[in-house]
């Protein structure tokens, strides 16, 4: 079922005309109060007040980012749009819908990432109703279904994805690291999740997202051992570059002739001196290069 627009007119002068009925039957029942049959206008004057009940029910007031969703017996005859004071058919049926944006702020989830790993997950959801039939007619409550959904799309999301490059390197959309991606691909499933119901998604974001506590402290120790030896991988590669450059400018301007053993004597010390976490304090010597 889709959304199909219904016209009406200006209830302007619809509602003076049902309010002028409404005022009209007292001045017939004076009438009929003079006159020598007073049934006939009792009966006029009943009509005529039934009558402007009746065009009166036909109007909707409907505000801004509002729609009304009308059906006669049971059957869907369309959505009215139109801001103001609006009439249509009296005997349909009407509902209104908010058409405003809508934010759903996710309760905290602890489900399990990619590798396996407990952790705790939240989402911010911006949503709003682009088809009126849809939701009213599809779903049995439409913003029911959209925290429902938005939960279960969460879950599968951190199933789907590791939560870093830690135990998953090859990953190229993590939890933690690619907040932007992630995202992303959060707010394509919940758009495929809730058309059915005629929601659209308008953003949605990971507003929480770390490890369960019981692994919280593991995970750290891991991250930081992790940060230590990327470092010392880098010092090692720096200064290895380093020794090779020193030992081919040595070589190129022929400053002193080394044998292999003296080599790898002098590519230790550098290595000591480059690669250690403390100052090194030189020892010179001040005899041969062999003493």
């Amino acid at each position: 079922m889709n959304e199909k627009s219904l016209s009406s007119i200006s209830g302007y002068v619809l509602l003076a005309v049902g309010l002028l009925l409404l005022v009209l039957p007292v001045f017939i029942f004076m009438m009929g109060a003079q006159s020598g049959s007073p049934v006939l206008f009792i009966t006029l004057a009943v009509l005529v007040f039934l009558t402007g009940i009746i065009l009166l029910t036909g109007l909707s007031v409907i505000n801004p980012n509002e729609a009304v969703v009308t059906t006669f017996f049971g059957d869907y005859t369309g959505t009215m749009r139109q801001n103001g004071l609006r009439w249509v058919n009296p005997f349909y049926s009407k509902k209104k819908i908010s058409l405003r944006a809508r934010n759903l702020n996710g309760q905290t989830l602890k489900v399990n990432d990619k590798m396996g790993n407990p952790i705790d997950i939240a989402a911010v959801v911006v949503w709003q109703v682009t088809d009126t039939a849809k939701a009213l007619f599809e779903v049995d409550d439409y913003t029911l279904f959209v925290q429902i959904q938005s939960e279960a799309a969460v879950r599968h999301l951190a199933n789907s994805h590791a939560y870093d490059n830690t135990e998953d390197e090859s990953a190229e959309i993590t939890l933690r690291d690619n907040s932007g991606r992630i995202n992303d691909v959060l707010e394509a499933e919940l758009n495929e999740r809730l058309s059915r119901a005629g929601v659209t998604i308008i953003e949605a974001r990971i507003s929480h997202l770390a490890y369960a506590p019981e692994i919280a402290g593991a995970m750290l120790q891991r991250q930081q051992a992790s940060a230590v030896v990327a470092a010392r991988k880098q010092i090692v590669d720096g200064a290895v570059g380093m020794v090779e450059m020193a030992l081919e400018r040595l070589a190129q301007k022929n400053v002193v002739q080394l044998d292999e053993e003296r080599k790898a004597a002098m590519v230790s010390n550098l290595l000591v001196v480059l690669c250690g976490e403390k100052n090194v304090s030189p020892v010179v010597n001040a005899g041969t290069l062999y003493q």
